[in-house]
């Protein structure tokens, strides 16, 4: 087993206890939460040509940030070897994940690479931030946005993606 896979092999089990202890009903002073406005509205259903027959429509949720869908599209650019980290998060977000380890700004940069091949162009990249993370802002066909939030959160790198009403249906 080499380094990395140890390193992998080590981190796992502090992503499990990070991510549990995040968890509905507990508290948390993350900055990557405090800037995740709570919505403005409860979730309603949408409908929505999902491309799936027989799927359900897809939701949104109202946000300061804008009208966002309640998910991604399959296939959606997402950072290799992350782990869904749904319980990550108090706000609404359309997909939220972990890196273990990893430097933020080299997680932005592919990231943005990887939203780019998708055929989403970069509005902006801001960061570092205070906290050290970065904001990636994409913009795609049809008044398609998406910003895409790396904050480092002790050992761990979460990812909030908050995926435009304006896309296509997730």
């Amino acid at each position: 087993m080499d380094t990395r896979s140890r390193r992998l092999t080590a981190a796992l089990p502090i992503l499990a206890l990070a991510l549990t202890a995040c968890g509905p009903g507990r508290p948390t002073t993350s900055a990557a939460i405090a800037d995740t406005p709570a919505p403005t509205s409860m979730p309603s259903a949408v409908a929505a040509e999902s491309g799936v027959s027989g799927a359900p429509p897809a939701s949104q949720t109202q946000t300061v940030w804008g009208t966002i869908w309640d998910g991604v599209p399959t296939g959606f650019p997402r950072y290799p070897g992350s782990t869904s980290a749904d319980d990550a998060t108090a706000g609404p977000v359309s997909d939220v994940y972990a890196i273990p380890a990893g430097d933020p700004a080299q997680i932005a940069t592919v990231l943005q690479t990887l939203m780019e091949t998708a055929t989403y162009s970069t509005e902006g990249l801001s960061g570092p931030l205070e906290d050290g993370s970065y904001v990636l802002d994409s913009v795609g066909e049809g008044g398609c946005r998406i910003r895409t939030t790396i904050a480092p959160q002790g050992g761990l790198t979460l990812v909030t993606v908050l995926y435009g009403a304006g896309c296509p249906a997730a």
